[in-house]
C-alpha cells in the first residue's frame, strides 16, 4: 500500500509494501508453479498461468508506485481465477493444490488491502 501527499509539486509516497511484496512473490510462484509441481499441462494452460502470474506481479508493482483500488480488484479476480482454473481446464494433482492455495492467498491479500484502504480517498 502506498499513500501519497503533495509537497512542492512532487508526490511523496508512504509505502506499506509488505502486502505488495508478498503479492509479487505469489505472482512469481504462479509463473513457476508448472515447473515446481512437475505437472504435464498444455501450452494453453502454461500461457494462461504465465499471464495470470505476470498480471499479479504487475498489479502489485503498480500498487507500490500509485495506489488505486482497481489494481487490488484485478488481483482479487486473478486469485479467484486461479482457484477456478483447475476446474475450468480439468487438471489435478499437485498443480491443482498449488493454484487453489496461491489463488486463495492472492485473493485474501488483495481483499485485505481493499479493507485497509476503505476510508482513504482513492480513485476507483
Amino acid at each position: 500500500m502506498a499513500t501519497s501527499t503533495q509537497s512542492g509539486g512532487f508526490s511523496l509516497l508512504r509505502h506499506q509494501a509488505w502486502e505488495d511484496g508478498a503479492s509479487m512473490i505469489l505472482g512469481l510462484l504462479v509463473v513457476l508453479s508448472p515447473w515446481l509441481s512437475d505437472a504435464a499441462i498444455s501450452t494453453t494452460m502454461m500461457t494462461v498461468t504465465g499471464f495470470v502470474g505476470f498480471l499479479i506481479v504487475a498489479m502489485a508493482g503498480l500498487e507500490m508506485v500509485s495506489l488505486r483500488r482497481w489494481e487490488e480488484i484485478i488481483e482479487t479476480l486473478c486469485g479467484v481465477w486461479l482457484i477456478a482454473s483447475p476446474f475450468v481446464f480439468g487438471y489435478g494433482g499437485a498443480l491443482m493444490y498449488w493454484h487453489i492455495a496461491i489463488g486463495a492467498l492472492v485473493a485474501m491479500l488483495a481483499l485485505f488491502e481493499l479493507w485497509q484502504d476503505w476510508d482513504r480517498k482513492l480513485e476507483a
